[in-house]
């Protein structure tokens, strides 16, 4: 009888022991899905380059900095659209690969701040995929304001020439293809633009910066909350990471646990980033709206035999 006790005990307590390890095994694997800690640098598509930057100093930070050649054949852009049976400044909020799968875009980005919004478990968070949310700012889809203005939110404005702008204003002209509004102008005539650093600290970024000419747009994204793997920047730092590229102009958007940058392999979605939503790695938020980029695949030198 003891003995049969004994053993009884023994398998509770392995099936306790198992059930608690569970959890960390699954968080122990997700964590292993994130990019690795290494730098790289790629052409993904004809006039879209990735770069891929890991640094130690003075923390461990992933840095990742898409540069997109916007007078190449091809590249078209689309933010997220808004949704007819909602009412103005509304949409239904996805994750940057549902985005990017739904219009079949080789490129996107997550992109407005928005409302409502809150985080408190893995299963206890708004919103979900398909519910209402409110993006803050102008939003424009091809052509077409769904957001309107906001006091002190500017925005990246693209026309439907692809030309791109950044602007200190909270409108775009008139013959915006896509828009999308920011919290702060990072970057303005090629100074830093920053002030108030009052609350600065790590955190993970997401900005966007064009050139002089509006023919060249950067996506950078910086992940955080990550501890030993990326714990994000500053935005005094992000700035630094902007002015090195040589943008003229840069606006910060959503961050956080916004913070995703998926491109197309083979038709479906993958995350080149380490997005963390409700404290999980790997695990997507799903968003008000997204940049996204239409392009064509890299072009192949021609063969010997092609040539003859």
């Amino acid at each position: 009888m003891r003995h049969r006790y004994l053993v009884y005990l023994r398998r509770f307590l392995l099936a306790g022991i198992s059930f608690l390890l569970l959890p960390l095994l699954f968080y122990g694997w997700l964590c292993l899905q994130r990019p690795p800690q290494t730098n790289l640098e790629q052409a993904l598509f004809d006039g879209i380059v990735y770069k891929r930057i890991a640094s130690s100093i003075p923390r461990p930070v992933m840095t990742h900095i898409v540069t997109i050649d916007l007078t190449t054949p091809g590249i078209k852009a689309l933010v997220t659209p808004g949704v007819k049976t909602l009412d103005d400044g509304e949409t239904r909020a996805q994750t940057t690969s549902e985005f990017l799968s739904k219009f079949k875009l080789q490129l996107a980005v997550n992109a407005s701040y928005f409302h409502n919004f809150y985080e408190k478990t893995p299963w206890d968070y708004y919103p979900h995929s398909g519910d209402v949310v409110n993006p803050i700012g102008e939003a424009i889809s091809n052509g077409i304001r769904y957001s309107q203005p906001e006091k002190y939110w500017f925005v990246l404005c693209i026309s439907t020439t692809n030309g791109a702008r950044i602007l200190k204003s909270e409108k775009c002209p008139e013959g915006t293809a896509q828009g999308v509004a920011g919290s702060q102008i990072l970057v303005d005539r090629g100074q830093s633009a920053i002030s108030d650093l009052g609350n600065d600290k790590p955190y993970p970024r997401v900005a966007v910066a064009v050139n002089r000419e509006g023919t060249e747009l950067w996506l950078i994204a910086v992940d955080g909350k990550q501890l030993f793997y990326s714990e994000g920047v500053a935005i005094a730092e992000l700035t630094k990471i902007i002015l090195d590229l040589g943008a003229y102009t840069a606006l910060n958007i959503d961050g956080g646990g916004s913070t995703t940058l998926v491109m197309a392999t083979d038709g479906k979605p993958k995350v080149l980033n380490a997005p963390i939503h409700t404290r999980v790695p790997m695990r997507e938020r799903p968003v008000a709206n997204h940049l996204g980029f239409y392009t064509l695949p890299i072009k192949k030198p021609l063969s010997r035999a092609e040539r003859s």
